[in-house]
C-alpha cells in the first residue's frame, strides 16, 4: 500500500493481525457513528420505523450553521509546535521531524481545510479517523509521520482482540492510498477522534443523534410552508354539497378543481360554485400553526445540542450587556474548548511528539476583542509590569522600538517581600518617631541692592529733594 511518494509498513502489521482475525470481534454496527442513518432518534423510534437520514438533516440550515461554524473557527487557529523551557514557559519552535506535517498535513489539503474536514467528520458522523503515513527511517512502522489522511467513517470498522488490543479495518480509499478492499491496521497507525462515546468508548455518537428529529421537524415545516406559498398561501380543502352526488360526479369535480384551481399556474383564479357547493379549508394556515414559533423552538434545540449560542448562528440577538470578548469567551467555553483540547492531545500522541515539545493552538484569533479594548488592556499590562512594550506592539503588528524589551514599573512601588519585612518589625517606638517639622518662617522680601552713584542721574525721580536724600545716604 502506497500513500503518495511514501511507503508505510502496514502490510507486515496487517499480516500478523490477519492470522488472528477469527478471534477479533467487530464492534456492533449500530454504535459505529450511526452513519448514515439514525434509527433511534428518540425512545421507541426504531419500533415505529421513524428514521432520521443524516444527509437530510445536514440540509437544515441551523445544523449546517452550527457544524460549519465550529469547524471553521477551529480550523482558522494557528497550530504551533512549542517547546517548554526550564521555567515551564512554552514558546513556538521548529523541528524538521514534526513541523512539516503540522504545516501541510497531506499532499492535497491545506492546514485549514484539513482541520475543517476533521471537525466536520467528527460532528456529523461522531468519529474522525486519520491514517498515518510514515517515511522509511528507523525500519518498518518506526519512521516519522509525514502525512495524515482522514478516512471515510463509513469504510472504517473498529476491531477488538480478546486481549483488548485495538485494530481498525479499512476499506478502499484512493485518496489515502488504501488499494485493498479490506486491510487491518493496528491502532498506532490511526488517530481516532471520538465525539461522544455514548454507548462504547471506541465509538462516537454525533450531536445529530440528539437533534436529528428536531431538524427533520424543521425540514417538514419548511417543506409544508413552501407548498403552501406555492399555492398562493391557500391550503387544501373540501368541496361539499347538501345534495347527494355519485362517485362519478365527485371524481369529475375533483379533477376539474385540481386542473383549474390548484397549483402555481392557477393562483388568483376566480371560482364560481353552484348547486350549493361549499369550499372548506382542511389544513391550518401559517398563522394557526404558528410556524415561526415552531421553527424558533426547533432552532434553539439544535443550538443547545451543539452548545452554540443561538445568536452566533442568527437565532435571536446577542445580549446587549456583553462585549465581544465575553461573547467569544462564552462560545469558546461551551462549544470549542473541549474539541480543541482533545485535538491537541491526539496530535501530540499521534505524531509521537515527546516533551519538552508539544502542540498548541493559538487562541488569539478566536478571542480577539475590539481595538479599543485591546489598546486599553495592552496599556494596563505595560503599566502593571505584565507586558514589555515590544510584546504589546507585536500584537498590533508593530515593529519593536529601542528600549522596549524591558518591563517598566514606577519607582514608588515596593515588592511584597519588602512590605512584609517592614510589617514584621512592628510599629516604630514613639521616641523614634521624627518630630513634626517646625513651620517655615514667613518669607522676607529680599532687599534690593543699592544703586551705584553713577546711575542716580539715570533714575526717574519725581523730585530733586528725593535725589538729594539719596546722595546724603550714600555719603554717610
Amino acid at each position: 500500500m502506497k500513500i503518495g511518494p511514501f511507503e508505510i509498513a502496514i502490510h507486515r502489521a496487517a499480516a500478523v493481525v490477519t492470522k488472528a482475525t477469527d478471534l477479533i470481534t467487530h464492534l456492533p454496527t449500530w454504535t459505529r457513528g450511526w452513519y448514515p442513518i439514525i434509527r433511534e432518534s428518540f425512545s421507541g423510534a426504531w419500533q415505529r420505523n421513524v428514521v432520521v437520514n443524516q444527509q437530510e438533516v445536514l440540509q437544515y440550515s441551523t445544523v449546517w450553521a452550527c457544524i460549519t461554524l465550529i469547524a471553521a473557527d477551529i480550523a482558522k487557529l494557528w497550530l504551533k509546535l512549542t517547546e517548554e523551557d526550564a521555567d515551564g514557559i512554552c514558546t513556538e519552535t521548529e523541528n524538521p521531524a514534526y513541523s512539516p506535517v503540522l504545516r501541510k498535513p497531506n499532499r492535497y489539503s491545506t492546514r485549514v481545510k484539513f482541520f475543517e474536514y476533521w471537525i466536520i467528520s467528527k460532528l456529523s458522523t461522531g468519529n474522525t479517523y486519520a491514517l498515518k503515513a510514515r517515511n522509511d527511517r528507523g525500519g518498518a512502522g518506526q519512521g516519522n509521520v509525514v502525512a495524515l489522511y482522514i478516512l471515510d467513517p463509513a469504510r472504517v470498522a473498529v476491531l477488538v482482540a480478546p486481549d483488548g488490543s485495538v485494530f481498525y479495518q479499512l476499506g478502499t480509499d484512493a485518496l489515502a492510498g488504501v488499494d485493498e478492499a479490506s486491510v487491518v491496521v493496528p491502532a498506532r497507525e490511526i488517530i481516532h477522534d471520538i465525539c461522544v462515546p455514548l454507548f462504547h468508548p471506541l465509538c462516537g455518537v454525533s450531536p445529530i443523534f440528539a437533534c436529528g428529529l428536531a431538524a427533520m421537524q424543521g425540514l417538514k415545516i419548511q417543506d409544508n410552508s413552501t407548498k403552501l406559498f406555492a399555492n398562493g398561501s391557500q391550503p387544501g380543502g373540501v368541496l361539499s354539497t347538501p345534495k347527494e352526488i355519485s362517485n362519478d360526479t365527485a371524481k369529475r369535480l375533483e379533477e376539474y378543481w385540481q386542473a383549474n384551481y390548484a397549483g402555481e399556474q392557477n393562483i388568483g383564479k376566480i371560482v364560481v360554485l353552484g348547486d350549493d357547493l361549499k369550499y372548506t379549508p382542511m389544513a391550518m394556515t401559517a398563522v394557526d400553526s404558528e410556524v415561526v414559533a415552531q421553527l424558533k423552538m426547533t432552532d434553539e434545540r439544535i443550538c443547545a445540542t451543539f452548545h452554540v449560542p443561538g445568536y452566533m448562528v442568527g437565532i435571536g440577538s446577542a445580549p446587549p450587556y456583553t462585549d465581544i470578548q465575553s461573547i467569544n469567551l462564552q462560545y469558546y467555553q461551551q462549544a470549542l474548548q473541549n474539541p480543541i483540547e482533545n485535538l491537541e492531545i491526539l496530535l501530540q500522541e499521534g505524531l509521537e511528539i515527546e516533551k519538552p515539545l508539544g502542540v498548541e493552538f493559538d487562541l488569539k484569533a478566536l478571542l480577539r476583542m475590539d481595538t479599543k479594548t485591546q489598546v486599553e488592556n495592552a496599556t494596563k499590562g505595560i503599566l502593571g509590569g505584565l507586558f514589555k512594550p515590544n510584546e504589546a506592539r507585536a500584537d498590533f503588528d508593530l515593529k519593536p522600538v529601542p528600549g522596549g524589551n524591558s518591563v517598566y514599573l514606577q519607582q514608588q512601588q515596593f515588592s511584597l517581600e519588602a512590605l512584609a519585612a517592614r510589617d514584621a518589625l512592628g510599629p516604630a517606638p514613639a521616641h523614634a518617631l521624627p518630630a513634626a517639622p517646625a513651620p517655615a518662617p514667613a518669607a522676607i522680601p529680599a532687599r534690593k541692592p543699592k544703586p551705584a552713584a553713577k546711575d542716580l542721574d539715570e533714575l526717574d525721580l519725581e523730585t530733586a529733594d528725593i535725589a538729594d536724600q539719596f546722595r546724603k545716604a550714600l555719603a554717610a
